[in-house]
């Protein structure tokens, strides 16, 4: 048997530690989004991680595809939403017409997308997949949560199988954050594997402009504090949290991006 990778190993402590996130995001889902849909409704889980949030959504009569460009994500989550269907794809590559009736990305997956000409057609690949008058709900770290969660940051994980230690940095001038991951598990002997993963710290004004370029309307953003829940955004939030609505009419987004190139030159 080959030895995991450490794409594999990440995935096994994500399902673990990170997963279970997934029981907070629905409730917050509940409120801001499952209340305007149909029974039944079609939902696409974009960056579905381990499967944990499909799981709950299928556990509710919701028809759900969940997408993830980690083969080892997906192994997990087909492992645990058994009723879902899950594709490897990129966030940035992926279309599937009018296909669905709300699209959700929760755990700061969009975070991972580090050039905003990248979040763009992210949101147009979004657009282009929901039927007219379909949802978006997504979050993101803010700047707040990067300063108070991942600034020189670090934390670990002792349990009597795996260790996991995780060093997590933040430059403000670069908006970028660093998030360094050394796993040690117990299979037949320890074995130690190291994975870094980057992430860009978008502003609100940022990230409305890119879903108003894809062609979004109806925007609304909200943030989220770990000891509040959700709230009105605020410089001190750690998340903020953006719903928005594919229009019933047709959008030319080609014309739109030619702007939005113009006007950023």
């Amino acid at each position: 048997m080959p030895e995991p990778s450490a794409q594999d190993e990440f995935a096994w402590v994500y399902n673990k530690i990170w997963g279970p996130y997934a029981s907070q995001a629905i409730q917050i889902l509940d409120e801001l989004l499952l209340k305007q849909l149909p029974p039944r409704a079609r939902f696409l889980d974009l960056c579905c991680g381990t499967g944990q949030l499909s799981n709950l959504l299928t556990n509710r009569g919701y028809q759900v595809t969940g997408i993830d460009s980690s083969e080892a994500m997906i192994r997990f989550a087909r492992r645990n939403a058994p009723d879902a269907m899950f594709v490897i794809q990129d966030a940035r590559q992926f279309c599937h017409p009018e296909s669905y009736d709300a699209i959700v990305s929760i755990y700061d997956s969009l975070n991972f997308i580090t050039i905003k000409e990248d979040l763009i057609d992210v949101f147009q690949n979004v657009i282009s997949s929901l039927k007219p008058g379909g949802w978006f709900l997504f979050d993101l770290n803010t700047e707040s949560g990067y300063l108070d969660h991942w600034e020189d940051g670090i934390f670990d994980i002792v349990e009597d199988d795996h260790v996991c230690v995780v060093h997590a940095s933040y430059d403000p001038e670069e908006r970028s954050a660093q998030f360094d991951v050394t796993i040690f598990r117990l299979h037949d002997v320890w074995r130690r594997s190291d994975l870094t993963l980057v992430q860009r710290c978008y502003s609100k004004n940022q990230i409305t402009e890119s879903l108003e370029i894809a062609g979004f309307e109806d925007i609304t953003i909200h943030g989220y504090h770990d000891e509040k829940g959700l709230t009105e955004l605020t410089p001190e939030s750690d998340r903020m949290y953006f719903v928005s609505r594919k229009p019933l009419r047709e959008f030319h987004y080609e014309n739109a991006k030619m702007r939005y190139m113009k006007w950023n030159r």
